[in-house]
């Protein structure tokens, strides 16, 4: 009986030890073998490749980046600068795709892992290529901001905006290639799809092209006091592009579509270079030519020795005699100041009515004003009874 029982557990044992050789053998077949031909010891190999190249991108960072960063601060442009920080994450990331290349080609896979691996290292390369040209955008942008006579800087944040938006769609038909989908039948559905949303969305791209416009043409820009006839009067804050953003004088911003400054007169006043009063002064008819003379002449004068006033002859100065109204003799002044701020042509055109209301009353005339005269031909005698009034009562 106990040799029954010795034998049937040493039987035990024995499966036991197969299944345990069994799973070691698949657990060494795993190690050696791995999934795709790759074994654990070359998989750890692989990752410690990556590792390293992620430490030296932290050495890059703490070194390199950090030394670059000490330069451009000691420069006297901004651009530089911008265009580190903007550089920055890129360059961090070519790191990581070094990594990857050097632990892929460690590897040497085969079949459907070296394609798979190889698509997405050109996936990787092409996303860090395009991500440096669009990190670099605004940067550069700044150069051409340096020379505003050049290009203003609306159609500056316009182009910046299209670049931006054709290097994303460029790389991303580059990735789409990679992974061998074909970019000529999609883009050609986008083709029917804009003409659909064209036909129903024309206002949209009128705003679009008027927009554009306005910046080529460089009809006003942020900042400019504008009058859109009928429309809106204020400030300019914001050129978008479907429509202007304008601060109206009461403080309240108006959201006008671009296609308005086509469609309606634009007025720009910050283009003027002199500010104009254009005043009709009502003298009495009282007046006598002697004092409308002495008034013209000493009005002439005043203009003519203050410098806040436009005196060349290439810019009118007028002041005559100009209409004979119903309650007085109109005299026209006509004239620009030098300043074209709103606030200090405030002040000359009150200057200017002080020194006239000086002048009128030191040649001893008056303002007219607006009246009528009854004229009586005849007074009716009060002996005569009038017959349209019936007698009082005496009773």
């Amino acid at each position: 009986m106990e040799d029954l029982e010795y034998f049937a557990a040493q039987t035990i044992f024995t499966q036991i030890m197969a299944l345990l050789n069994r799973l070691w053998e698949l657990i060494v077949n795993v190690w050696q073998a791995g999934e795709y031909g790759i074994g654990g010891g070359d998989l750890l190999v692989g990752l410690g490749i990556f590792a390293f190249f992620a430490f030296l991108r932290g050495l890059f960072t703490r070194f390199v980046l950090n030394a670059a960063k000490r330069w451009t601060q000691r420069t006297k442009t901004e651009i530089d600068d911008m265009l580190r920080e903007a550089l920055e994450k890129p360059l961090k990331f070519f790191f990581l795709i070094l990594g990857a290349f050097f632990a892929v080609e460690y590897l040497a896979l085969e079949g459907f892992a070296a394609t798979f691996a190889d698509r997405g290292l050109r996936t990787l390369i092409a996303v860090g290529i395009f991500w440096s040209f669009h990190a670099a955008v605004q940067p550069l942008s700044q150069v051409f901001q340096l020379v505003e006579n050049i290009l203003p800087k609306e159609i500056v944040a316009w182009l910046v905006t299209v670049i931006r938006w054709g290097i994303i769609l460029t790389g991303l038909a580059t990735i789409l290639q990679i992974w061998g989908i074909e970019i000529a039948p999609i883009i050609a559905g986008f083709g029917l799809f804009g003409v659909a949303v064209a036909l129903g969305a024309q206002d949209l791209f009128k705003n679009l092209l008027a927009g554009l416009s306005i910046l080529v043409e460089r009809r006003f820009k942020i900042g400019d006091r504008v009058e859109v006839k009928g429309v809106v009067e204020g400030i300019v804050e914001q050129i978008g592009f479907r429509s202007t953003r304008i601060r109206r004088f009461d403080m309240v911003t108006v959201t006008v579509p671009n296609n308005m400054f086509s469609d309606y007169a634009l007025v720009n006043y910050s283009s003027v270079i002199h500010r104009r009063i254009f005043w009709k002064i009502g003298l009495e008819y009282r007046t006598s030519i002697a004092q409308m003379k002495q008034i013209r002449d000493a009005i002439l004068d005043w203009l003519a020795e203050n410098p806040d006033f436009v005196t060349d002859k290439a810019i009118p100065c007028n002041v005559y005699i100009d209409n004979f109204n119903d309650s007085s003799i109109d005299m026209m002044v006509y004239c620009f100041t030098q300043t074209t701020d709103w606030q200090t042509w405030l002040a000359h055109k009150q200057d200017l009515a002080y020194a006239v209301k000086e002048i009128v009353e030191q040649a001893g005339a008056g303002f007219a004003f607006p009246s009528q005269s009854v004229y009586v031909e005849s007074v009716p005698d009060e002996s005569v009874p009038d017959e349209s009034v019936p007698p009082p009562d005496k009773g």
